[in-house]
């Protein structure tokens, strides 16, 4: 069974970086009540770098309950909810990954798999450690970027179902490590044969034409 253990929304605040001051809404927080979830996110839940994030297709995040216990693990503390920036957390999923594409059935809201997350500077600095993003990398675990296919609200202990994308399909793990490398014309296209987000739709677009 997969189960929501946290709905998590995010105040907007500033945070320092180095030298650089900017605002973000990284550090989410457990809510109790059920909240709406439209077609570009959580209602209430603040999304200041809209260029890099946020969208309808990366309208909700969401990271494994069981990834959180493996960073706790490794890092010798307690790693919570919300953390790293998740509107929602979940238990029960097998693995880290999700084939793009899959759907995920809440009691009134349907979800699609877009892409996986890629770390930032800001995750780094939430974690205290420069070289987190690298450390982020290395463990594989990135969660999953969502649409919305079916708007509704989402409460903790909401039951889910994974329905599975029929079509032939490529895991967010793999998206995650394929992001960062040098792509052939033939493995661009099939990516873009998939219902990816549309920031990494743009740069495979752009990638494409250099092979032209």
């Amino acid at each position: 069974m997969i189960i929501v253990t946290s709905v998590n929304i995010g105040q907007r605040e500033t945070i320092q970086d180095g030298k650089r001051r900017y605002q973000t809404g990284i550090n989410k927080k457990p809510v109790t009540e059920p909240v709406m979830v439209g077609e570009i996110g959580l209602q209430g839940d603040a999304v200041c770098d809209t260029r890099s994030h946020g969208g309808p297709d990366q309208a909700v995040y969401l990271y494994r309950s069981e990834d959180y216990e493996w960073w706790s693990s490794e890092l010798g503390r307690k790693i919570g909810a919300g953390t790293f920036g998740e509107n929602l957390t979940v238990a029960g999923l097998s693995s880290p990954a999700l084939m793009v594409g899959d759907r995920l059935r809440f009691p009134d809201l349907v979800l699609e798999v877009t892409a996986p997350r890629i770390p930032c500077s800001t995750l780094a600095t939430t974690m205290g450690d420069a070289k987190f993003a690298k450390t982020y990398m290395q463990a594989s675990r990135p969660g999953i970027y969502f649409r919305v296919i079916r708007i509704g609200t989402v409460t903790r202990g909401d039951e889910i179902e994974l329905i599975p994308n029929e079509n032939k399909s490529i895991s967010t793990v793999t998206f995650f490590h394929d992001f960062h490398r040098k792509l052939n014309r033939e493995e661009i296209k099939r990516y873009l044969e998939l219902p990816i987000d549309i920031r990494s739709r743009t740069d495979l677009e752009k990638r494409l034409k250099k092979h032209q």
